[in-house]
């Protein structure tokens, strides 16, 4: 009896331990991880690059380099989240509907920025906002959450923490079009793990899967 009783306070110690070093990882280190590659990114590379990719989209389709959506943040806030455009100017007014295969809104700028994940580097500015991180849940487009927050009970868990440009569930290749429940709680299940299991090293790791196929080419975006 006793053994158990101390084998279970072990237990419930260890929990707590992990529970405290997640919590001061992700209020704490994982701001400070956040900022300094932030800040590295946005002066030795973004400083340079995104005017490049501005010039070669402003001189294949006229209309803004960047495009502006408002996505949902952690606790449910709304933020703008910034993207180079890779659609044509004409398609920003239509009802909110995910980009698919072959979709005629997108350039062809547009399509090897979005199979390189290159459509994503303006989120670095969201991260040194405070309002993304580098690793998390992807932001969703609000209009796209509003179709799984009720009927996935776990749904709103996601926005327990901040959102990120990659995550475990992108690197796991649970990303691309979610257009119905079964495709969204194979993300979420990703999501959920990571929130549980995050740590520096984890975020080290993710951001390495994600850089790697950017130089192949990611075939689940369009």
């Amino acid at each position: 009896m006793i053994t158990s009783l101390n084998v279970d306070a072990v237990q419930l110690e260890t929990k707590r331990r992990s529970l405290n070093a997640n919590h001061f990882y992700s209020n704490t280190l994982k701001r400070i991880f956040d900022l300094l590659v932030s800040l590295l990114v946005t002066i030795f590379v973004l400083s340079w690059f995104v005017p490049i990719l501005g010039a070669i989209i402003k001189l294949t389709s006229p209309g803004p380099i960047i495009y502006v959506q408002w996505r949902t943040g952690r606790k449910g806030r709304p933020f703008k989240c910034y993207k180079m455009r890779t659609m044509y100017n004409s398609a920003k007014n239509t009802t909110f509907r995910q980009a698919t295969y072959n979709d005629i809104r997108v350039t062809t700028v547009g399509r090897w920025l979005r199979r390189t994940n290159l459509d994503e580097v303006p989120q670095f500015f969201n991260v040194l906002l405070g309002q993304m991180s580098l690793v998390g849940p992807r932001p969703h487009a609000i209009q796209h959450d509003a179709e799984f927050w009720t009927v996935l009970p776990d749904y709103p868990r996601r926005y327990e923490v901040i959102p990120g440009i990659t995550g475990l569930a992108q690197v796991r290749g649970a990303r691309g079009v979610t257009d119905d429940t079964l495709k969204m709680q194979h993300r979420l299940r990703y999501d959920l793990h990571y929130i549980r299991k995050r740590s520096l090293l984890l975020d080290i790791k993710i951001c390495w899967w994600t850089i790697k196929p950017m130089f192949m080419g990611n075939t689940n975006a369009w």
